[in-house]
């Protein structure tokens, strides 16, 4: 399995695969194309017996040698776990050991590659997996023969708890990446417009937190909104359990990045929270408006603050919302289930 850094805290979904993978006994080398991010470490990651091996930073060309040399005789299949350089490497080493290769794609990678670049790679492969709506048709915009299979939640560890209180008011959570395409500025605005007590923190870091901290004090907002840092996975289901709702206010950045469906979604749903989240690429597969969750337009404090204070006004709907999207969660995305269709996906193909 070639990925792009390894480990990230971020990249749950992919340290839940590649367990599955080595719990059918078909993962035997795990590939990074650069190093993670070691200050923050999944303590799953340490459940990982397969190697692990980080190639030297250089050319394609140049990782690409080290990948063959690495393999050979080890492998009877190369799967890059990225559209763009993991796939890239997959694909080159392949054809030089002789060896079949595939990819899966997320978000951004998909439209870091080339339209050309993208079908033709994709013809090429033994199998093409999106994990979501909104990349499989990315994908099959270009020509590229793809099979859907979403990520899982852990319907264990992210469990039902009983809402807080909500006498002194909303307790709400936003959990992720402080990079743009996350929202949280239009949600620290939507935070100063609710006229009802609500109470926010932001769990994460990254390039953006001073613009946020920025924003806080432009809004006047530093009494209810407070950013926590960085956080493992372990840590989430207990944030979760105080909270009454979660959001998710995700945007296309300038650059036209956008989320898929974030695993926060999930795994609020899953410990029976509802989520108010933006209507941006794939989050309406799992929030159904008055269903599941509640959507809004993106990029819209006004929208975004309205919805948040009509919960703060009907709290015991955050109770209705929480347990539809708990059942939707155990239907659709149990982990064990997920899992499993990925590894057959892969076995078939490879196999």
């Amino acid at each position: 399995m070639v990925l792009s850094g390894w480990p990230r805290v971020s990249e749950t979904f992919a340290l839940n695969e590649l367990l599955a993978l080595e719990a059918a006994g078909l993962l035997a080398v795990v590939v990074a194309t650069k190093p993670g991010d070691l200050a923050l470490v999944q303590p799953a990651v340490a459940r990982l017996q397969a190697p692990v091996h980080v190639l030297a930073d250089g050319s394609l060309a140049e990782q690409t040698d080290e990948l063959v040399a690495l393999a050979s005789g080890r492998v009877d299949a190369l799967h890059g776990y990225f559209a763009h350089r993991p796939a890239s490497l997959a694909e080159a080493a392949g054809r030089r050991l002789g060896v079949p290769f595939g990819f899966s794609a997320h978000a951004l990678d998909v439209r870091k590659v080339d339209g050309d670049e993208l079908r033709r790679r994709a013809t090429a492969a033994a199998c093409v997996i999106a994990c979501n709506p909104e990349t499989a048709r990315s994908l099959k915009a270009v020509g590229a023969p793809v099979t859907m299979l979403a990520h899982g939640v852990d319907t264990t560890g992210f469990a039902p708890t009983p809402l807080p209180s909500a006498c002194a008011g909303l307790e709400l959570l936003a959990v992720g990446r402080l990079v743009a395409k996350k929202g949280f500025p239009v949600l620290v605005e939507a935070m100063a417009k609710v006229a009802t007590p609500v109470r926010l923190r932001i769990v994460g870091d990254g390039p953006e937190r001073g613009a946020l901290e920025a924003a806080i004090e432009r809004f006047g907002v530093g009494d209810r909104v407070r950013l926590l840092g960085r956080t493992t996975h372990d840590a989430l289901p207990s944030l979760f359990a105080s909270v009454h709702a979660v959001v998710v206010p995700s945007v296309v950045d300038g650059a036209g990045d956008r989320d898929g469906l974030p695993n926060v979604v999930l795994e609020a749903m899953a410990c029976g929270r509802a989520v108010v989240a933006s209507d941006v690429a794939a989050i309406a597969q799992a929030v159904r408006p008055d269903d599941t969750g509640l959507l809004v337009p993106p990029n819209d404090p006004v929208a975004l603050a309205d919805a948040l204070g009509a919960l703060a006004a009907r709290p015991e709907r955050c109770g209705e919302l929480g347990e539809r999207a708990r059942r939707m969660v155990e239907q659709e995305y149990e982990l064990t289930s997920c899992t499993a269709r990925f590894v057959q996906a892969l076995e078939k193909a490879y196999g």
